[in-house]
């Protein structure tokens, strides 16, 4: 039995999947909407930004799920700064 490929158009669209900072925490309850808003607010100092996972469209802040779990993953080899 083949298995089932994705189209390229469903492949794009899974890579560029965006969610706003309250659908992101409806879909993830791990995160809270304060949660992520101060990670998005310290985005600068923590390395969220560099990760690509924020895109802001004027007011509108947009969370890359793909980008902000492969940040999530680079955190565990890292040490709390105090």
């Amino acid at each position: 039995m083949p298995t089932m490929q994705p189209t390229p158009a469903e492949a794009m669209q899974a890579a560029w999947f965006y969610s706003t900072v309250q659908q992101f925490s409806e879909r993830h309850p791990a995160f809270s909407v304060g949660s992520l808003r101060s990670l998005i607010f310290n985005a600068s100092s923590n390395g969220l930004a560099e990760s690509g996972a924020i895109v802001r469209i004027g007011r509108k802040i947009l969370l890359s799920e793909t980008r902000f779990f492969d940040w999530i993953e680079a955190q565990r080899g890292l040490k709390a700064v105090r």
